[in-house]
C-alpha cells in the first residue's frame, strides 16, 4: 500500500530535478517538445480520499510539499495507527480541516511528544469506531478546534464529561459500548496526577507518550473486562472552541447522554443528532427515573441550531420542551412517530401547530423564515385547534396565546365547491321526467344515458340548457360532446329540453 508521499506524487507529479542524470553525454540534435510541467508545490486543498494510503512516507519530502495545505481529506484509506496521523499533520503546519472518515482509527491514542495543530479548526471523524478515550485526548490536543464530526460511530452512551461519576447519573453501558468505556483511575493520586495534566492552562506540557499511552490502555482493558458492569464517563475539562458537533447515525437514545456533550461544549452553536433514536428530551437518572425538565435546556445556553430528524420522539411536551432551550431558532423535526397520530392533518396545519408551539424559532425544518404573518396567523388557528377541546387536554402555551389574543370565535365552514349531483328536469316532446345528473360527466356521456331514457339515438340527439332565471334570455344549446356539465352552471331545478335531428 503507498504511503501519502507516493500517493501525493502519483496525484500531482514531481518536481523537476536541478540536474539530469545523462546531461554530460554530447546531443546532436535537440528538439523543445512543449509540455505542461508538474507541480512545484501541493495545493492548499489536499484530496487523497480513497487511496489505500496507510502510513505517512518520507518526514522531509512530506514536510517540503505539504507545508501550505490548508484543508486535507485523507477519507477511506487504510490508515489505523494515530501516530501516522500525527507524523502527517506535524508537517502541515496551516491545516485547518482534516477528514479522516472511514479510516479505522479506534485508538487508544499516544500523545505524541511534540504535537503543534494550534490551526486545526474542522475535523472528521465519521465512521472511524473512534473510542471516548481518544475523542478526550484529541480535544486535549486541539485548542482551535470548532467544528467535531462523530458520526456512524455506533455510540450507544457518551462516555465523557465534565463532571464525576458522583455528580451525574451513570447509565449501563453493556456489550459492544463497554470497548468504547473508559473507567476513571481508583487511586485519588492518579486522579489529581491526571487533572493536573490536562488542566485548564494552554501552555501545560503535554503527557508523555508512554504514560499516556498505557494510562489509556489500562482504562480500556478495564471497561473491557466486564462489560456488564456500569461505566462512568471518563472525566475531563470543557472544550470552549467548539461550536459544532455531528452526531449523526449513532445508536443514542436518552437525553441524558446529550446532556454531557453539552457539559463538554459549554459554547456549543449546532447540534446534528439525525437518525439518533432518541425516545424524549427529558433526562433520565441511572435508574431510568426522569429528572427535573429544566435539565433539557441546562446545559445548552448558546445552541441555534438542533436537528433531530427520525428521533423515536412521541409527545407534544418534548417540543414544548424546546421552546425552553434560550437561543434555539432554527430546529429540524421531520419524520417522527408524532407525525403518524396526525395523519388527519395536512402538512401545512402541522407546520402551523408546530410553529405556535415554538415561539422563538425562525426556520423550521429547513424552510424560509418565519414572518410575523405567518405566525400570527399559526397563533390563531392554534386557539381554534384546542377550542373544542377539554380543559385537560390543553398545553399551558394555549392559555399564554389567548392572553395575547384573546380567545377566538370558530371559523365558519363555507364550501364554495359546486353541488356534485342535481336534479334536473328533462323534456323530450310532450313527455317531461326529473332525475339526478353528476355535473362531473360530459355532454357526451349524458347523451349516452337520456338514450335509455326517451329511446332517442345520441347520434341523432340535440341538447338545449334552461337556465330556470334565465328563462327568457332563451336557451343554450350543448353542441360539444366533450365539454362537462358542470361549466355550463347547472343547479337543481334547471331545464334540458331534447330533441330529435331531422333527417336531411
Amino acid at each position: 500500500m503507498p504511503t501519502l508521499l507516493e500517493a501525493l506524487e502519483e496525484k500531482y507529479g514531481l518536481e523537476p530535478d536541478d540536474k539530469e542524470d545523462h546531461a554530460d553525454e554530447e546531443v546532436l540534435v535537440s528538439i523543445f517538445v512543449p509540455k505542461l510541467p508538474p507541480r512545484q508545490s501541493t495545493p492548499q486543498l489536499l484530496i487523497l480520499n480513497d487511496c489505500n494510503i496507510d502510513r505517512a512516507g518520507e518526514p522531509e519530502d512530506l514536510k517540503k510539499k505539504c507545508r501550505i495545505v490548508k484543508e486535507l481529506d485523507l477519507a477511506q484509506n487504510k490508515l489505523n495507527n494515530w501516530n501516522e496521523v500525527f507524523v502527517i499533520l506535524s508537517h502541515m503546519p496551516r491545516v485547518e480541516f482534516v477528514n479522516l472518515s472511514l479510516n479505522h482509527l479506534t485508538g487508544p491514542i499516544e500523545t505524541p511528544a511534540v504535537t503543534k495543530l494550534d490551526h486545526l479548526r474542522n475535523l472528521v471523524l465519521n465512521n472511524t469506531k473512534l473510542e471516548w478515550c481518544s475523542v478526550e485526548t484529541l480535544l486535549r490536543l486541539l485548542p482551535a478546534l470548532e467544528e467535531l464530526h462523530l458520526s456512524l460511530n455506533e455510540y450507544t452512551h457518551v462516555l465523557i464529561d465534565t463532571a464525576g461519576s458522583a455528580d451525574i447519573g451513570v447509565s449501563s453501558t453493556t456489550g459492544g459500548t463497554a470497548a468504547n468505556a473508559t473507567a476513571p483511575e481508583t487511586s485519588q493520586k492518579q486522579e489529581e496526577n491526571e487533572e493536573e495534566s490536562m488542566g485548564n492552562d494552554d501552555t501545560a506540557e503535554p503527557v508523555p507518550a508512554s504514560s499516556s499511552g498505557s494510562d489509556h490502555r489500562s482504562r480500556t482493558s478495564s471497561a473491557s473486562s466486564s462489560s456488564s458492569t456500569e461505566v462512568p464517563p471518563y472525566r475531563t475539562n470543557p472544550h470552549a472552541g467548539v461550536r459544532k458537533v455531528h452526531l449523526t447515525g449513532n445508536y443514542i437514545a436518552e437525553w441524558s447522554e446529550i446532556c454531557r456533550i453539552g457539559r463538554v461544549f459549554p459554547q456549543l452553536e449546532t447540534l446534528v443528532l439525525a437518525d439518533c433514536p432518541l425516545r424524549s428530551l427529558k433526562p433520565t437518572d441511572a435508574e431510568g427515573n426522569n429528572e427535573n425538565a429544566e435539565e433539557s435546556h441546562k446545559y445548552f445556553p448558546n445552541l441555534k441550531l438542533l436537528n433531530l430528524s427520525n428521533a423515536k420522539i412521541d409527545s407534544w411536551e418534548d417540543i414544548d420542551r424546546l421552546s425552553s432551550f434560550p437561543a434555539l431558532n432554527n430546529v429540524r423535526l421531520q419524520y417522527w412517530p408524532l407525525w403518524s397520530r396526525t395523519d388527519s392533518m395536512t402538512e401545512h396545519e402541522r407546520r402551523q401547530l408546530l410553529i405556535a408551539r415554538l415561539p422563538n424559532i425562525s426556520i423550521l425544518n429547513g424552510g424560509d423564515t418565519i414572518g410575523a404573518v405567518e405566525r400570527e396567523d399559526a397563533e390563531r388557528s392554534f386557539i381554534r385547534h384546542y377550542l373544542d377541546k377539554p380543559e385537560t387536554e390543553r398545553p399551558p402555551r394555549y392559555y399564554e396565546l389567548v392572553g395575547v389574543h384573546g380567545k377566538l370565535d370558530p371559523l365558519v365552514n363555507i364550501d364554495l365547491r359546486p353541488e356534485r349531483k342535481v336534479k334536473v328536469r328533462f323534456t323530450f316532446e310532450d313527455k317531461t321526467v326529473e332525475r339526478t345528473v353528476d355535473v362531473n360527466r360530459t355532454v357526451s356521456d349524458l347523451k349516452s344515458r337520456l338514450e335509455r331514457l326517451f329511446e332517442v339515438p345520441a347520434s341523432r340527439m340535440r341538447l338545449y340548457y334552461v337556465d330556470q332565471d334565465l328563462r327568457d334570455l332563451g336557451v343554450e344549446e350543448m353542441k360539444y360532446p366533450t365539454k362537462v356539465l358542470y361549466s355550463y352552471n347547472i343547479r337543481s331545478g334547471d331545464e334540458i329540453i331534447i330533441e330529435r335531428k331531422v333527417k336531411s
